[in-house]
């Protein structure tokens, strides 16, 4: 199978080391509009040759869409006007508005909508890793929608990863992400900012920072091309998460205002039920 990938950074380059290791491409074929990024992709073999985006459909079997979620909604619809048969896929972390964009297209049979549940902090095809997706869930939107073929192909991509498999529709998936992936990196960068401004006055700050911080602070290193499109088509169920959690924190800054030390501790022990998740 000739596969094409658009997007040749760290959701599409480790992509490509995945179809590759396990052997499911005869040939794998990248798009990038990032010049550097293409020259890493195939400097690093990701790729077996780069082309412009208006060539690859005649030279793929399938096409997987890596870019940020806002470049996906109107490349979506120019590869399903183009496509003869393809067998089309996008790997984004948020799913109704694509959804909503392509759902009265005569060929919306022909796409497969996923969000792998995997990334890290890093971007660019020097970010992408060996063996990203072992062991981790893959989210499949609105599958009622998708043409039997393509749905049972992109099923088997996944499982051969090592990936298990979730369904959801798509407005249920945004907000369950919105709560397990998108707070988390608002967190992270609110964080991030607040140190930075303490530490104009207290270089020292950075120099006391343990692996604690470190890992509370890691996705503070994402691509902001990346997180404000993501964050823009999941507005909605953000604020909702967003209002949730600065009353959690209004409840510690009450805590400590009126050294309130039982309901400090009631307070932490109910968070030490997230053991119960995360194992």
């Amino acid at each position: 199978m000739k596969i094409g990938i658009i997007g040749l950074g760290l959701m599409g380059g480790s992509m490509a080391l995945a179809l590759r290791n396990k052997g499911l491409a005869t040939q794998l074929v990248g798009t990038d509009n990032n010049a550097l990024h293409a020259a890493q992709a195939l400097e690093r073999g990701l790729v077996d040759q780069v082309v412009p985006l208006e060539d690859l459909m005649a030279l793929v079997d399938v096409v997987v869409l890596a870019t940020p979620v806002d470049v996906a909604l109107p490349l979506a619809q120019t590869l399903l006007d183009q496509t003869q048969g393809h067998i089309l896929l996008d790997m984004g972390s948020t799913k109704a508005n694509l959804v909503s964009a392509i759902q009265n297209h005569p060929k919306r049979g022909r796409w497969v909508a996923t969000h792998p549940m995997w990334g890290t902090e890093n971007s660019g095809p020097l970010a992408a890793v060996q063996g990203a997706f072992q062991g981790k869930a893959c989210v499949i939107c609105d599958r009622e929608n998708t043409a039997p073929d393509a749905l049972t192909w992109v099923e088997n991509l996944y499982q051969n990863l090592g990936m298990h498999l979730m369904y959801m529709k798509a407005d249920e998936h945004d907000m369950h992400v919105a709560y397990i992936s998108h707070i988390s990196h608002i967190t992270s960068f609110a964080l991030a900012n607040t140190v930075l401004g303490k530490e104009r006055e207290e270089e020292a700050i950075f120099e006391l920072a343990s692996g604690g911080f470190e890992s509370t602070v890691r996705l503070a290193k994402s691509d902001p091309n990346m997180w404000v499109p993501i964050f823009l088509q999941n507005k909605e169920n953000l604020l909702d998460v967003l209002n949730e959690h600065i009353s959690q924190l209004r409840k510690f800054k009450a805590c400590l205002e009126k050294e309130n030390k039982e309901y400090l501790q009631e307070l932490i022990q109910h968070a030490n039920g997230i053991r119960r998740i995360l194992g």
